[in-house]
């Protein structure tokens, strides 16, 4: 990692393994990033807590299968920091501080707050951390000055505020935080293989990285098509069909995608033909990460280093920049 390069920040909360949607949205755009800036990658248990406090039996396993996953898809640890939320506890302080230059009014219009809301059926019945979570982002961002932050477009709510948190402190105090810039995803979201809005370990409609071929398999067979379609010589739509939206992405082979997508409009194929294809493909692009998957679980007891050695280097960078913002808010007495 280098003072030269800019920083950038990104993570994952350890609820699970990571699936497909995740290598699209975020983990490919990672491997690339992770040559051109110093990039800190967050495990969020901190965030994990806001929504699935109860849960916590399984934390450590998760963390560490959230860093397995890191890995076996090309993340390198000596390229850039892994750390564990929680082993930062400059972030925690900076939440309280930044908190005083956010309203609660501001806070409930985040958009992604509201769907949270919403879809736990929480109503005015959330806890006070699932509120402020926004806040802990703007410092999980923020605590290392970064300037970069790749998001999916229903994440930018997020990096306006913490854009808009940086130049009130900035102007209330000291010029010492960066405004960062968002990195949109170009493909934000993989729909789930129910057809029912994203993939996601909640609804229960993911193809994980460590799946092995045979889930896999049984998986895109049952994956929802066009529900218009009750034969193969009916005529069949491709576009929004998740079935050609998967094979868009892992199918390489052009001249056989557009052949298939020739042929379902005319009711010239089948379904279980065009997804024994997809069957082969994604199997294809999950080998070499299941293979890198066994090669790390046989020196298991590393992964504890690597969070362990890039939890210390985080907090110190971390520790720099609140000494800073203390001290702008004078809060440094001595």
């Amino acid at each position: 990692m280098s003072d030269k390069k800019k920083i950038l920040v990104t993570g994952d909360r350890p609820t699970g393994n990571l699936h497909l949607g995740h290598y699209v949205g975020t983990l490919e755009n990672r491997i690339k990033l992770q040559d051109s800036f110093d990039c800190y990658f967050l495990i969020a248990d901190l965030h994990m807590l806001t929504t699935h406090q109860d849960r916590v039996a399984h934390l450590k396993d998760n963390i560490i299968e959230l860093v397995v996953d890191w890995m076996s898809v090309g993340l390198d640890p000596n390229k850039s920091c892994f750390y564990l939320q929680s082993k930062i506890p400059e972030i925690s302080e900076l939440t309280v501080l930044l908190s005083m230059l956010c309203s609660v009014p501001r806070i409930q219009r985040i958009p992604t707050l509201k769907e949270k809301i919403t879809s736990m059926n929480l109503n005015d019945n959330y806890s006070l951390g699932l509120l402020s979570y926004p806040v802990l982002m703007s410092s999980d961002i923020l605590a290392f000055n970064a300037s970069v932050v790749p998001v999916g477009e229903d994440q930018l709510s997020h990096v306006e505020l913490t854009r808009e948190i940086a130049r009130r402190f900035n102007s209330t105090y000291k010029n010492l935080l960066v405004e960062p810039d968002p990195m949109i995803s170009k493909v934000s979201r993989l729909v789930g293989t129910d057809g029912q809005g994203k993939m996601s370990k909640s609804l229960n409609n993911s193809i994980y990285l460590s799946d092995p071929e045979k889930v896999v398999k049984k998986k895109v067979m049952k994956m929802f098509t066009d529900p218009n379609r009750t034969s193969a010589d009916i005529p069949g739509k491709v576009e929004g069909n998740p079935l050609f939206i998967y094979h868009d992405i892992f199918n390489s082979n052009l001249a056989e995608l557009e052949e298939f997508k020739d042929r379902y409009k005319r009711g010239k194929i089948g379904d279980v033909e065009v997804k024994d294809s997809l069957v082969r493909n994604i199997n294809n692009f999950l080998d070499p990460i299941r293979q890198k998957r066994s090669e790390i679980l046989r020196n298991k007891s590393e992964i504890l280093d690597i969070i362990i050695e890039g939890s210390k280097r985080a907090r110190e960078a971390t520790r720099k920049n609140l000494e800073l913002i203390k001290e702008a808010m004078s809060l440094n007495f001595k």
